[in-house]
């Protein structure tokens, strides 16, 4: 394969040139920069050779142009034109936005601090203490995360009222008022503009959060569904790697620059505002919600570039039919409902799991680790720059191996390796005094701590929400999981300063702790989810008893039993009880 041989040369080009020439003219900080960003050019040239496997086949459309189809080797439906265009216009117009506004506060906040203590003073005729200065700054940055709580909960509303495509078009007016607030803030010598616009931002990414990937799980066909389900997650680090590229002083990281730097949001916002009408509502809302039969059939046509889709048709009216004598739940129908009680918990858990796994509290501790490594200060803006590329390195290679992995090992193995890393970062804070070579084992605790989180604990939540539901559950699970997101972002943000203050170095083994259960949690109860339709993965859960066998000896013997009846495996691939398993032989040793 051309594009694997070129990456392996990149490599060696690479690695010659970091033990050669660059330490003759580099220093200790320089190294560590160029270091991070040459990892996130050899893992971006392994990807070329993935993105290999996507082998092309054209067709004219209605328009006169030749619409391009991708097929992934081994796949049943075909990765159309619209379908990925839609997945990138609604990623980089929605879901890139929340990535940028996380991180977007940080390199101007010596100016907008100076703003808000100018704009003070000419008020009042005094500055701000440095205490009420801090709490005002704090408040900035925190709104943010409140107003996606608040975002969240209007989630189920919206996609019942508009639909998703139409929540996603509305929702796009937040960014461009959030916007034009921040850009005239200084001008207007009105601080409250800013906080007014970052809790719009947060409204705004709060509803995305949960919309797009509800969106991209019910136009995607089922072998796609986890590729197109994590390039939000993608266009998320993204996000956070163009506010820290934008952020450098040589760009918009200048004092007259800081409002344009946080009203950059409103340019991904109009496009998909202006773009987004060219693409069909999702087929399966206009079917089993409106009943809207010739508007699936349209939208199905469109996305999957066929006029036979029949048997996807059929099989979506399967859980119409299933779903004729059920109303769309609350999310407090969704607590008390024992037959989703599995996967309820699942989503509360991958979701404060994903929060809780540390990765807010790395990037707080991010500067000082790269500072006591030895990079200078005027280096470390870079060097974070270089952990932004790997973080988008690291997500595609989740989203280029997720339908040839599935999506436990992807949320297993990317929350094992941040368990591993936070132990490290802890043993690294304690001994670096003692050995200081262990300065450059936390720095690549670090590395790791990111890449693990973007392969697959950052994007598989959202996606999982959408697979583990039917219809009428699946707006009232992206409102419970999206609170607790938010909610253990907003937590997380409090808590830590403290935790790390009373703890020192010992706070992330808390995370640890966390990041280890959560990885323990999906490989005994949360399924395989590839390549199954929603009914499929349903009926997983239906057969599930209330007390699963916990040892997984006992799993082995249960699964030799079910094959000896002529069951097979249990559903998933697990080794749980099939439907025509009798319990007496069940609960035999």
């Amino acid at each position: 394969m051309k594009s694997s041989g070129g990456g392996f040369f990149l490599f060696f080009l690479y690695q010659f040139y970091m033990h050669t020439s660059v330490r003759c003219v580099l220093g200790r900080g320089e190294l560590v920069s160029v270091g991070l960003l040459g990892t996130s050019m050899v893992g971006a040239s392994w990807l070329l050779g993935m993105f290999a496997e996507l082998r092309g086949c054209c067709a004219r459309d209605c328009w006169g142009w030749r619409r391009k189809t991708w097929v992934w080797k081994g796949s049943v439906q075909r990765l159309t034109c619209p379908l990925l265009s839609v997945t990138l216009l609604v990623s980089f117009g929605s879901s890139m936005l929340y990535g940028y506004n996380l991180a977007v506060v940080n390199s101007p906040a010596v100016h907008i601090k100076a703003f808000y203590n100018a704009t003070w003073s000419q008020r009042y005729g005094h500055g701000l203490p440095p205490g009420p200065l801090t709490l005002l700054y704090s408040l900035t940055v925190s709104i943010f995360a409140l107003g996606g709580l608040g975002g969240s909960l209007l989630v189920g509303m919206l996609v019942a009222r508009y639909g998703r495509h139409g929540t996603l078009g509305r929702s796009a007016l937040l960014v461009l008022l959030a916007g034009g607030l921040m850009a005239f803030s200084r001008q207007l010598a009105a601080p409250e503009m800013v906080i007014i616009g970052r809790a719009i931002t947060g409204l705004h990414s709060g509803i995305c959060l949960s919309v797009v990937p509800l969106y991209l799980g019910e136009i995607a066909p089922k072998n796609l569904r986890g590729f197109l389900g994590l390039l939000p997650s993608i266009f998320i680090c993204l996000g956070v790697f163009c506010a820290q590229v934008l952020g450098l002083p040589e760009l918009l990281g200048q004092d007259r620059y800081w409002p344009l730097f946080l009203a950059v949001v409103a340019i991904p916002a109009s496009l998909q505002l202006l773009l987004l009408h060219c693409f069909p509502e999702s087929p399966r809302f206009l079917l089993i919600e409106r009943n809207d039969i010739c508007g699936a059939t349209e939208a199905l046509r469109r996305f999957l570039g066929t006029s036979d889709v029949q048997e996807v048709l059929e099989e979506m009216k399967e859980e119409q039919r299933s779903l004729s004598l059920v109303q769309t739940v609350s999310v407090w129908q969704l607590l008390q409902e024992r037959s989703v009680r599995w996967q309820t918990l699942s989503v509360a858990v991958v979701n404060v799991g994903m929060q809780l796994s540390g990765i807010d509290a790395i990037w707080f501790y991010t500067n000082t680790i790269f500072r006591n490594a030895g990079i200078p200060e005027s280096q470390i803006p870079y060097t974070t720059v270089g952990t932004g590329a790997i973080e988008v390195v690291a997500g595609l290679i989740g989203c280029f191996t997720i339908e040839k992995l599935g999506r436990r090992p992807l949320i297993i193995t990317g929350f094992c390796a941040m368990g591993t890393c936070l132990a490290g970062i802890t043993g690294c804070l304690l001994l670096q005094a003692a050995l200081p070579w262990m300065r450059y084992v936390a720095v690549a605790c670090v590395v790791g701590i990111i890449a693990g989180f973007c392969m697959g604990p950052a994007g598989v939540p959202f996606l999982m929400t959408a697979e583990l539901f039917t219809q009428s559950h699946r707006s009232a699970a992206y409102v419970l999981g999206g609170s607790l997101n938010w909610l253990c972002n907003f937590t997380i943000g409090f808590i830590f300063p403290f935790l790390q203050m009373s703890t020192g170095a010992f706070s992330y083994l808390v995370f640890c702790g966390v990041c280890l259960l959560v990885a323990l949690y999906v490989y005994l109860i949360v399924p395989e989810t590839k390549n199954k339709t929603f009914m499929e993965i349903s009926r997983v859960f239906a057969a599930r008893q209330p007390l699963a066998p916990l040892c997984h000896a006992g799993m082995l013997r249960l699964r030799g039993l079910m094959m000896r009846m002529g069951t097979g495996t249990g559903p998933y691939g697990s080794l749980l009880p099939g439907p025509n398993t009798v319990e007496a032989e069940i609960a035999a040793p």
